[in-house]
């Protein structure tokens, strides 16, 4: 079972992992790991299916105990998943306000459904949201928290081409805004370089690899320092300009 500690210290990274294991029966889908994110960094995490991505976005969201090593994470964490998760039963601003331990959970969730461009929107149920929309709920929901982390985990993934630009936009908006750390899980090597501080690789349950990305925002896909990085990133998940090896 690993130690997991919550801290509010300034000089803290908003996360600390210390050689974090995780087996399944004969499988160690986490070896050891270490991993270190400051406060308010933007880091993307990038690996083939299997790798560790899902099972370590889990342990850090408190969703699987079962490992072992340390987690110290400052302040609170919340998760916007793949699929928005919203509950259907409850229109749109109560799933925002759903668990919120504040005040006025009714009006920091109207507020929190305008910053996503949402406000038209609070009364209306989940099923009646179009993709776009239901993930900017999700981003609501999990914003409205005022988390020390704020966890991805391919949010964007089911999107389409366009909506997925104005979402990560919408992203990079909030978090300059909020400034969490994130961790941004995804498969997307042009997203990760996109929005991120910093980009990890994740193989056979360990970071392998590290690029860190100082071209200022807004970036652009033909950047030619961003095709470098591509090259880079693509060849530690090899993938070759022949396939994938």
């Amino acid at each position: 079972m690993a130690r997991r500690t919550a801290g509010s210290v300034t000089e803290a990274p908003a996360v600390r992992v210390g050689s974090l294991t995780k087996r399944f029966g004969e499988r160690t889908v986490l070896d050891g790991l270490d991993l270190r994110i400051e406060r308010g960094e933007f880091v993307a995490l990038l690996g083939r299916s299997g790798s560790g991505k899902s099972t370590l976005l889990r342990a850090l969201a408190g969703l699987d105990r079962d490992v072992d090593g340390t987690l110290d994470i400052d302040g609170t964490v919340a998760v916007a998943f793949q699929e928005p998760r919203l509950v259907p039963w409850r229109r749109v601003r109560a799933n925002v306000a759903l668990g919120l331990d504040v005040p006025d959970p009714r009006a920091a969730a109207r507020d929190a459904l305008a910053e996503v461009g949402l406000t038209e929107r609070g009364d209306a149920w989940p099923l009646s949201l179009s993709g776009g929309e239901a993930q900017r709920a999700s981003l609501a929901r999990a914003l409205v928290r005022e988390p020390g982390l704020l966890l991805l985990d391919e949010p964007f993934s089911a999107l389409d081409a366009l909506t997925r630009i104005t979402m990560h936009r919408l992203v990079l908006d909030l978090w300059e805004r909020h400034r969490p750390a994130v961790l941004l899980v995804t498969h997307d090597v042009d997203e990760a370089l996109l929005l991120a501080d910093r980009v990890l690789v994740l193989d056979e349950g360990r970071i392998v690899h590290e690029t860190r990305v100082t071209e200022p925002r807004p970036r652009h896909r033909d950047h030619r320092e961003l095709s470098r990085l591509r090259s880079v990133l693509l060849a530690e998940l090899g993938v070759t300009p022949e396939g994938t090896t």
